[in-house]
C-alpha cells in the first residue's frame, strides 16, 4: 500500500468543496472504498473504469487491491490534480481522462476484461447505467453505488412496488446482486439519502432476444400508465390488442405483473408491426 496524505488533507489542500452542480459527495472512509474495491472481483487483468473519482478514495482502493489498469473519468479540475498524484504513486497503472462521463464510451476504454467500479454523481447515474446496458457485453461486472431507492429498482422482482423500466432492462441484461447500503454519514457532505453498493453481471447473451430499443418502448409505454390494464397502457405503440396477443400476455395484466421474459416478447411483436 502506497503512501499517500488523508483524504481529508487532499480535500482541503485542493480546495475541493463538494459541489451540487456536479453531485459530488465524496467517500473518505478507507474500509468502506476498500471493501467496494474487493467486491469488484479480480482486478489484475485488462482495465477498471471508474467515474468521478474525487479525492480519490476508491481510485486508491482500485490500486491497493491490485488492479493492474485503472482509468478515472472527471471533470472536475480540482479533482483531476488529485488524480495526476496519485497516478505519480502508482506508476503506469493509472490514466486520467478529463471529459464527462456522459461523453465517454466507457465500452471502447481500455483493454478487456473491463469492469466498472465508481461512487456514481446520483444526478446522472441512471442515464450513465442505460448508456452502459446498451453494450453491455463488452463489461466483465459493474460494482456501483446508487441512491438505495435505485438498487430496490434494479433488483425488484415482479409483482413487487419498485418493479418498473429499469428494472426490466437491467435484468434483461445482467445478473443484479445488491451487496451492502452505506449510511449518509460516510460521506461528505452527507447526501439526504441512503446509498447501497451493487454488483451488475452482463449475462453472456440477454435473457431473451430483442432490442433495447423496442424493450425501452414497451416499458416506456406499459410503466407509464402502470395502473391501467396493458390493453389500455399500450394503446400509444397501436393495436394493443394485436401485441398482446402476438407477445402471448393476457391483455387484463398490468405491467407489474409481466415478467421481464414477457417484455421481451412485446418488443419482438412492436418490432414486427414495424
Amino acid at each position: 500500500m502506497t503512501e499517500l496524505p488523508p483524504l481529508r488533507e487532499v480535500i482541503a489542500a485542493h480546495g475541493l468543496e463538494a459541489r451540487k452542480s456536479l453531485g459530488q459527495n465524496f467517500l473518505l472512509d478507507l474500509n468502506l472504498t476498500g471493501r467496494i474495491a474487493r467486491q469488484a472481483g479480480d482486478l489484475s487483468q485488462g482495465t477498471v473504469i471508474e467515474i468521478g473519482p474525487g479525492p480519490g478514495g476508491l481510485t486508491r482502493a482500485l490500486l491497493d487491491n491490485g488492479a493492474r489498469h485503472v482509468i478515472a473519468i472527471e471533470r472536475d479540475d480540482r479533482a483531476i490534480a488529485i488524480q495526476q498524484e496519485i497516478a505519480a504513486a502508482y506508476p503506469g497503472r493509472l490514466e486520467i481522462i478529463a471529459d464527462d462521463a456522459l461523453d465517454i464510451d466507457a465500452a471502447d476504454l481500455g483493454e478487456t476484461p473491463r469492469r466498472i467500479v465508481a461512487n456514481l454523481p446520483y444526478n446522472i447515474s441512471t442515464v450513465l447505467l442505460i448508456a452502459w446496458l446498451r453494450r453491455a457485453e463488452a463489461f466483465a461486472s459493474l460494482t456501483l453505488m446508487f441512491q438505495k431507492e435505485v438498487v430496490d429498482r434494479l433488483a425488484a422482482p415482479p409483482r413487487s412496488p419498485d418493479y418498473g423500466r429499469l428494472s426490466v432492462i437491467t435484468q434483461w441484461r445482467c445478473r443484479v446482486r445488491p451487496l451492502f447500503n452505506v449510511a449518509r454519514e460516510a460521506f461528505t457532505p452527507p447526501p439526504k439519502v441512503t446509498s447501497t453498493v451493487v454488483h451488475l453481471e452482463p449475462y453472456a447473451a440477454p435473457l431473451a432476444p430483442c432490442r433495447m430499443e423496442r424493450l425501452e418502448q414497451v416499458t416506456a409505454a406499459a410503466f407509464g400508465q402502470r395502473r391501467k390494464m396493458l390493453r389500455s397502457s399500450l394503446k400509444s405503440l397501436g393495436d394493443a390488442e394485436a401485441l398482446l396477443a402476438a407477445a402471448g400476455l393476457d391483455p387484463t395484466q398490468r405491467a407489474e405483473e409481466v415478467p421481464v421474459e414477457g417484455f421481451c416478447a412485446l418488443a419482438r411483436a412492436l418490432e414486427a408491426q414495424t
